[in-house]
């Protein structure tokens, strides 16, 4: 029980598609396979390394490229690639997917779904690419998924390498690099009373957010995007907020919006263009304090903090 929370993070296995006939290119099975050792840290910009936890998907491509090799299982070469439970930076449990690879170079792509301490927004999706035989992953992204109403959701926590290794003479060791942004809202009322009865929802919408992240530079594309989430009261009433909402990162100074619906169904719109930007490894920290909300307006501030305790005070006029 105490490691079932994995499970959740296995989104990159289960997205990975594939036909049968891609499953084995009929070259035969060389005599000279090798099982890895698999160890993973977590690289900080804030902090020292801390070992990795969570799961782990590696996709070996041939030496100094981005096309997938593949990895032999039970003898015959196929598209899926190496999958692992890992806790405090070593494998764990029997439900791994190991890679099986020829002595040589190669050019291995790391990506991973950490598991968090702290609760994060419960359900993230994403689009995720489906490997073929003989794909160049520098052709390929993880996407958005759209709602439908021209917003998109938010997307899984994501770390990520690329390392060139040496099969059966070093072992895969490797330190990822978070290429996701946290975000968290926290909306209170003044001298922190109660909430005002009239707030019957609050969504939050974050623009500027990249559409897709390159499968092997992990860079982000078309940040255009805006990404919508609900916050939630807490049960004593005096804060809405969120669990950490994870995004694809932002343009520079993204454009921030609050819909305000009230008991009469009305909707109240803030918006402001943030000071601080959504970048990888970021987590931004919003505290939005407003006055009495009123039918007929409201007025109200955000402060804002992000992991290098920077701060920006906005001031909104009257919501009519």
């Amino acid at each position: 029980m105490k490691h079932a929370f994995l499970g959740a993070f296995a989104l990159l296995l289960s997205a990975v598609s594939c036909s049968d006939d891609d499953n084995n290119n009929g070259s035969g099975t060389p005599d000279n396979l090798v099982t890895p050792k698999i160890s993973a840290r977590i690289t900080e910009q804030v902090a020292q390394d801390a070992p990795f936890t969570g799961i782990l998907e590696i996709f070996p491509c041939r030496a100094g490229g981005s096309d997938y090799f593949g990895n032999y299982i039970n003898g015959k070469l196929t598209i899926f690639n190496g999958y692992y439970t890992i806790v405090q930076g070593d494998v764990y449990g029997n439900n791994n997917r190991e890679l099986h690879l020829p002595i040589g170079p190669y050019n291995m792509v790391y990506w991973g779904t950490p598991k968090h301490e702290e609760p994060i927004h419960n359900s993230p999706e994403i689009n995720s690419p489906g490997i073929v035989k003989g794909a160049n992953l520098a052709d390929m992204y993880f996407s958005l998924r759209p709602y439908g109403d021209g917003t998109y959701k938010p997307v899984y926590d994501l770390v990520h390498a690329v390392q060139e290794t040496r099969i059966g003479s070093e072992e895969l060791h490797t330190g990822l690099i978070r290429v996701s942004a946290g975000l968290i809202v926290n909306l209170r009322q003044k001298d922190n009373a109660v909430f005002n009865s009239n707030v019957k929802s609050v969504k939050v919408q974050i623009g500027g957010i990249a559409e897709k992240l390159n499968f092997y530079t992990a860079e982000p594309v078309n940040q255009t995007k805006t990404v919508r989430f609900d916050l939630s009261r807490s049960e004593d009433n005096t804060t809405m907020s969120n669990a950490t909402v994870m995004l694809f990162p932002s343009a520079p100074n993204p454009t921030l919006e609050l819909y305000i619906t009230l008991a009469d169904n009305s909707i109240h719109k803030l918006t402001q263009t943030l000071n601080s930007s959504l970048s990888a490894n970021t987590l931004l920290t919003l505290n939005v304090v407003i006055g009495e909300i009123l039918p007929e307006g409201n007025p109200g501030d955000f402060t804002i903090t992000d992991w290098n305790e920077e701060s920006e005070t906005i001031e909104f006029p009257t919501v009519e």
